[in-house]
């Protein structure tokens, strides 16, 4: 597959099964992660790779950040947050971890990041590797943050499920750029 077609096709797949991607496939999505546009090369992207068990303890940070939200939370809805770290056989936690006072602002750090989990994206569809990007409120949780090893400056920017897509993928609507362009007032 070329590149245009990676970037022009690619849709996210939100359910995924075994098997993830293999060693060589990770080392492949890190390599094209790590080659983002960066101003300032401060390299802010830090990733946690989960496969197997450390989901599980994935699953713990998301029953913390659970119950410091609802510290009356039921059983049911524990179990539905731990569950979420099962989803895919891999997950890649991408965090901007940002060098504050510098002459790159935090957000540019931030967008950094962004577009090393998207270019992730693009190489996990060119390997045909079903993935998806989820973020929600563990990604603003300083406790999550804390307990995946960061600082509450930092940012996670995104939960990269990977696997094996299950089902049919969405079809996105043929939309045209000119829909999206804006003139100067």
């Amino acid at each position: 597959m070329d590149t245009i077609t990676a970037l022009t096709a690619r849709v996210s797949s939100p359910r995924l099964d075994q098997p993830g991607p293999s060693d060589e496939q990770l080392d492949l999505l890190l390599r094209a992660a790590i080659r983002a546009p960066d101003h300032g090369l401060l390299r802010p992207w830090r990733f946690i790779v989960l496969e197997g068990e450390q989901r599980e303890r994935l699953g713990d940070i998301m029953e913390a950040q659970l119950l410091e939200e609802q510290p009356e939370a039921d059983p049911r809805s524990r179990e539905i947050a731990r569950s979420k770290a099962m989803r895919a056989p891999t997950i890649i936690v991408a965090v901007a971890e940002v060098t504050e006072n510098h002459k790159i602002p935090v957000w540019e750090q931030v967008l950094a990041v962004g577009a090393a989990v998207q270019n992730m994206m693009v190489a996990a569809y060119e390997l045909n590797l079903g993935a998806m990007w989820r973020t929600g409120a563990l990604a603003n949780s300083d406790l999550a943050k804390r307990m995946l090893g960061f600082a509450p400056k930092d940012q996670v920017v995104a939960y990269l499920y990977l696997g094996t897509p299950l089902g049919n993928l969405k079809s996105l609507p043929d939309e045209s750029p000119a829909d999206f362009i804006r003139t100067l007032p």
